[in-house]
């Protein structure tokens, strides 16, 4: 059992109790049998705007803009695992976690890495695997362990009581719930510093 472990659940949905908290809440409830403790923050329903480029960041260590995003940023940084959720309503995540995502993780650049992360969707009926792909790409990009579960995590249902009826969705909550605790486990067991990073090439062309 994992001792003194915490992990931020991020709901990128305007809905505090849809479909994708509800997906949340089973991968808390998972992390929690296993002695983690987790948080679910909603972050859909902020006025956030999206990342203007102004490089300001790169000094200030933190987003420069003052709408409540870095007082989320400090307790994902903080904690020892990510969940990101998303509802797909185009076939991708929602605008408001998009803008989210992209200043949070360009301006906490080196905060991320090694850390388990899960990212979850939800949807109608399709598109979820677009969406699912664009939340992992963030995780890939800042060097995360990726936690695997059984299948591409998306839940179905307009509403908590209608996911709840997709047993095969919850049942992969639960295991990334389980999956993300044993990482945690494996981590702190092995007592192992993380690789140094590299310092990026980067190309650019004309």
């Amino acid at each position: 059992m994992v001792i003194n472990m915490k992990v931020t659940l991020i709901n990128g949905s305007p809905h505090e109790s849809g479909t994708t908290a509800f997906a949340l809440r089973v991968i808390e409830e998972s992390l929690t049998q296993k002695g983690v403790t987790g948080e679910i923050i909603q972050v859909g329903h902020m006025p956030l705007r999206g990342c203007t480029a102004c490089g300001g960041c790169v000094n200030a260590k933190k987003c420069v803009v003052n709408d409540g995003l870095n007082e989320i940023a400090e307790k994902i940084h903080a904690s020892d695992g990510l969940v990101v959720g998303s509802p797909v309503y185009y076939a991708g995540i929602n605008g408001t976690l998009k803008c989210f995502l992209d200043r949070l993780f360009y301006s906490g650049t080196g905060k991320f890495r090694f850390k388990p992360a899960a990212g979850v969707v939800a949807m109608r009926r399709a598109g979820g695997t677009a969406a699912l792909q664009t939340i992992n790409q963030y995780f890939e990009f800042a060097e995360m362990l990726i936690t695997p579960t059984m299948y591409w995590s998306g839940i179905h249902g307009l509403n908590g009581e209608q996911a709840a009826q997709d047993e095969e969705a919850v049942q992969m909550m639960q295991v990334i719930g389980r999956n993300m605790a044993h990482l945690l486990e494996v981590k702190a067991k092995a007592g192992l510093p993380i690789p140094e990073p590299v310092q990026k090439v980067k190309t650019n062309f004309i």
